[in-house]
């Protein structure tokens, strides 16, 4: 130790008293962290598990960075034994004693291997070089380097565990949850390959896989530091990825709760559209038999032909049915919205053929209702029995109670009655296509 002059005067009895209890104190403390690091479940995990990429180049590294640690403890200890024991020899220490505690309470009593120190990056004192043989230190400065390796071996186990706290039990679960759904799914046929939800839940399923594997293995690949923080584990663990399948997993959830829905209402759904198109094809039928009578009771007159009914719509709602006995319930839904709306469409149509077949029976049915308003009004005002009005009724009327009736001419024959009437009434004759008189006042009117 001669050759290590330490720095300032010769210390004292209380002056080495005072600076062994600090010593002490700060021996404690990093006996204490020391054994609380080698405790701590991060670190067993790390020790025990098959690291691969930045963690197992990190863990190698401190790895190393706790064996220089406990090196440089057991050295402090070593140091710290000595002075305690010849500040021990006496109670009065002699002028000698004080001279070589003083050497080893300020001077640089420790010497490192300069290898270990290299190999774990750690900082030489006084800017030695580190690769040198061996590095001498002063206890303060073996405190500052204990400081260090303890600060950065701290982080990477507290990191590491955070990830193993926070993300493997979150991916568990969410693979419970994606089980569950995927057996929904396949009751309700929403299979890979056949439905895109199906093909989601099977990505989904190998992410997760893969991701739980790289979570156990590189668990610092996926930790996010705190920016501008030093504390030892300062950061979060980055979930980016499983934030990602757990939003995708909701997607296909709110799918298969929409295939369920159509499952739930798709008896109803199938029923109800049967009723729509039978009232359509009735109501064709209607239009058909109307038609023929029209063809039978009028002449000269064009009748609009009518279609049968739609065999597609008829074969996809048998389509329908055979998706919903086989429980094919995503094909079932996109076919029962559009089925849904033909067969509204179709019902429309039907209707509108039947009034423009009918179109004629209306017509004819205005015409006589017109005739028989006039000859009333006539009879009212005493002229029934006016021969020009009789003869032109009897001919009007022949016109419209005969088959086939001539539409055109009979609505000529109410017209030369209803001019008629009129000039015998002394009124003005109404317009063809209006319908039958109003006047009911009496000839005063």
């Amino acid at each position: 130790m001669a050759d290590t002059d330490p720095a300032g005067p010769v210390l004292d009895r209380d002056e080495v008293d005072r600076a062994l209890a600090r010593l002490g104190a700060e021996h404690e403390a990093i006996e204490t962290s020391l054994l609380a690091l080698q405790d701590h479940a991060g670190r067993r995990l790390l020790e025990g598990a098959q690291l691969t990429g930045l963690t197992a180049e990190r863990w190698k590294a401190t790895e190393a960075s706790i064996t220089l640690l406990w090196t440089c403890f057991d050295a402090y200890t070593d140091a710290l034994r000595t002075a305690r024991d010849i500040r021990s020899r006496r109670r009065w220490s002699s002028r000698e004693d004080l001279a070589e505690l003083t050497e080893l309470l300020r001077g640089e009593p420790v010497t490192l291997a300069g290898g270990a120190t290299a190999a774990v990056g750690a900082t030489a004192p006084h800017g030695g070089h580190p690769n040198r043989l061996s590095e001498r230190y002063s206890l303060a400065a073996l405190v500052d380097q204990m400081n260090e390796l303890y600060a950065t071996s701290l982080d990477m186990v507290v990191a590491a565990d955070a990830v193993w706290s926070a993300l493997p039990a979150r991916i568990d679960l969410l693979a419970a949850e994606l089980q569950r759904t995927s057996r929904l799914a396949h009751s309700v046929g929403v299979r890979p390959g056949e439905h895109p939800a199906g093909d989601d839940l099977e990505r989904i399923t190998r992410t997760l896989t893969k991701l739980r594997e790289q979570v156990v293995s590189d668990p610092l690949a996926f930790w996010k530091p705190a920016e501008g923080s030093s504390a030892p584990g300062g950061g979060r663990p980055d979930t980016t990825v499983y934030d990602r399948e757990a939003r995708a997993l909701e997607d296909v959830r709110r799918e298969i709760d929409a295939v369920l829905t159509v499952r739930q209402d798709a008896e109803k759904r199938i029923v109800r559209l049967r009723d729509v198109l039978s009232r359509a094809d009735r109501t064709l039928a209607e239009a058909r038999t109307a038609r023929g009578e029209v063809l039978a009771k009028i002449a000269a007159t064009e009748v609009p032909v009518v279609s049968g009914p739609p065999t597609a719509l008829q074969e996809q709602l048998s389509t329908a049915a055979e998706y919903r006995r086989h429980a094919q319930w995503h094909r079932l839904s996109p076919l029962l919205e559009s089925l849904e709306q033909k067969a509204e469409d179709e019902l429309l149509r039907a209707r509108e053929s039947l009034t423009a077949v009918t179109a004629p029976l209306a017509v004819r049915a205005e015409l006589r209702g017109r005739l028989d308003a006039y000859k009333a009004k006539v009879a009212r005002h005493g002229l029934a029995e006016d021969p020009l009005l009789v003869e032109r009724y009897e001919k009007a009327r022949r016109m419209l109670w005969s088959a086939p009736c001539d539409l055109r001419a009979a609505e000529r024959a109410v017209l030369r009655y209803q001019q008629a009437a009129s000039e015998q009434l002394g009124t003005a004759p109404r317009v063809p296509g209006q319908s039958g008189p109003d006047d009911r006042r009496g000839p005063g009117a």
